[in-house]
């Protein structure tokens, strides 16, 4: 009994974290219809820069704070000098942002080696939550606890405010967009720019648990596409209950089925995009 309450607040845990990754992926893809592939190195550089003033003497949740705005920044100029020229030319976009992410992994070889960098949780929440006579870290929780405030919060932000309207503006219309004076270019960078923050805070937060180290982006950039490809690109809610699935069917597989973990670990998608090609939560396109 307790492996299966272990490996359940496991996967709720990382849900969590696949969440923070993943919406700002489904955001740049389903609104701008970006693909990023260097989303991947955002939260992997999210993650070193998190370790890096961590271990310079920062405070946990300050590191968090600036790696969100520092791969912010990147994604800010990432938009403006580069992806902005490409608008509309998917393949450009896709070879680019491939290009950028393998720049990014170089870059993060070249600065921190390639030895892995440890992040440890912030003292306050080492010590274990202890309920039925087991122990699980406090911080993991956490971990989930701030994926649901930022689920909900980008919910009243996309559904509830006149900045989210204008946003939606522009997806559906363009050019009637910009005829009624919305400046569509600026919120699409701010769309992806808030993409990458997420990145960049979800990369702090996961580094207590993966570690920053070469090869993160590659490990967690497939499991935000399954994440979007389940849910539907563009759709926050399916890339919240996307990533959960993503996070059980992970963890279980692993623990249950080692040798069969990718196997239904992709299994899901490829049935998915077979029967609902848009995904569980996307529109359909008319």
């Amino acid at each position: 009994m307790q492996f299966w309450i272990i490996q359940t607040l496991n996967s709720i845990a990382f849900g969590g974290l696949l969440f923070l990754l993943s919406s700002g992926f489904s955001l740049a893809f389903g609104l701008m219809r970006i693909p990023n592939l260097a989303h991947g190195g955002f939260f992997m550089l999210g993650a070193y820069l998190g370790a890096t003033v961590t271990y310079y003497g920062g405070n946990f949740w300050i590191a968090m704070l600036a790696a969100g705005l520092g791969v912010g920044l990147v994604g800010i100029v990432f938009e403006r000098l580069i992806l902005r020229r490409l608008a509309g030319n998917v393949q450009g976009q896709v070879l680019v942002t491939l290009g950028v992410s393998f720049i990014i992994a170089d870059l993060c070889l070249l600065i921190w080696t390639g030895d892995p960098w440890t992040l440890p949780a912030p003292s306050e929440l080492r010590p274990p939550i202890r309920l039925a006579g087991f122990a699980f870290p406090t911080f993991r929780l956490v971990v989930f606890v701030i994926a649901l405030i930022t689920a909900v919060a980008l919910y009243f932000l996309m559904d509830r405010t006149r900045l989210g309207a204008m946003i939606r503006a522009g997806v559906d219309d363009m050019e009637m967009a910009r005829g009624v004076g919305i400046p569509v270019s600026l919120l699409f960078t701010v769309v992806f720019c808030l993409g990458a923050v997420l990145a960049g805070i979800g990369g702090t937060l996961g580094a207590p648990s993966l570690n920053a180290y070469p090869g993160l982006d590659a490990d967690m950039l497939p499991l935000a596409l399954i994440v979007v490809i389940l849910g539907g690109a563009g759709s926050l809610l399916g890339a919240f209950v996307g990533s959960f699935v993503v996070g059980f069917l992970y963890n279980f597989g692993i623990a249950l089925f080692p040798d069969l973990a990718y196997f239904i670990l992709f299994l899901p998608m490829v049935l998915v995009l077979v029967l609902m090609p848009q995904g569980l939560f996307g529109r359909i396109p008319s």
